[in-house]
């Protein structure tokens, strides 16, 4: 078990090093977004520019003649800072609602607090981002706070249940007949108590959070048709698909090593944590 939790480990963040490398130092490396390249025939497909490899552009050139990998570069920090925020805002917003549904002993307030979050748990995330969005038109920031919001239901529920089990036991109840308040008691027991539930949740829900930033992003929502982003490079080069494959292909294996790292590397600390349970 211990081998397996250590390759599994290590296989995480072999995955995962390069598309938050990417993310995080590539803006740093690949100077200001480039222009049209002065030096590529475009064709046709839809209307659209077909872009080959040549020159100085190792990657080629995307749908409007910028470098692919310049694009690459530049592209990655808002997905992963965005996804990262959405988490964090969730969880921001998930755990007080929680931790006083689990403590509260009054039944109106807690069904007050948790039956809105069940209504909300029946429509699909992607949907309610589109619709909101086609309202609001929201930037990068607006769709942190979307994604966020509709990952608090599901969310909240997982804490209040782990929550909940803490809250019924005889120590709370002593706390309480002690004089305790109610801070130190929601976070320093019943919350420290739910925080291993907590850190399982926040690696799947950090996967969840990528998917809906990416295909917000692939849709248009929260950046602009051209920007360096890989979830838009692979929207709007996919129509040159076979003709500049490179454009469409590497933004999109960046994205799925981005979850696929993040879900080895929860997994592992699943498995580290269990034998100590």
């Amino acid at each position: 078990m211990k081998r397996r939790t250590r390759n599994r480990l290590l296989l995480g963040l072999t995955i995962i090093a390069v598309p938050l490398l990417l993310a995080l130092l590539g803006p740093l490396f690949a100077g200001a977004p480039g222009p049209r390249a002065a030096s590529f025939t475009p064709g046709t497909l839809g209307g659209d520019p077909l872009l080959g490899v040549g020159g100085d552009h190792w990657l080629g050139t995307d749908f409007v003649g910028r470098d692919v990998w310049q694009q690459v570069l530049h592209g990655g920090r808002t997905v992963v800072l965005t996804a990262l925020a959405a988490t964090v805002l969730a969880y921001l917003i998930a755990v007080p609602i929680a931790l006083i549904s689990a403590l509260t002993h009054l039944r109106w307030l807690e069904e007050l607090l948790m039956r809105p979050l069940d209504v909300l748990l029946a429509i699909p995330s992607l949907l309610l981002i589109l619709l909101v969005a086609s309202v609001l038109s929201p930037g990068a920031a607006g769709l942190a706070l979307l994604v966020a919001l509709v990952n608090v239901p599901d969310a909240a529920r997982i804490v209040r249940a782990a929550a909940g089990e803490a809250a019924a036991r005889p120590a709370v109840e002593a706390l309480r007949m002690q004089g305790e308040t109610w801070w130190r008691i929601a976070l320093g027991y019943v919350g420290r108590s739910a925080l291993p539930t907590l850190a399982a949740d926040a690696g799947i829900r950090l996967t969840g959070v990528l998917y809906l930033v990416s295909t917000a992003a692939f849709l248009g929502v929260g950046v602009a048709p051209d920007a360096a982003d890989w979830a838009v490079m692979v929207d709007r080069n996919r129509t040159g698909l076979f003709v500049q494959p490179w454009a469409v292909v590497v933004p999109a294996l960046l994205i799925v090593a981005l979850t696929t790292g993040t879900n080895l590397l929860s997994d592992a600390a699943l498995e580290k944590k269990g034998p100590r349970r």
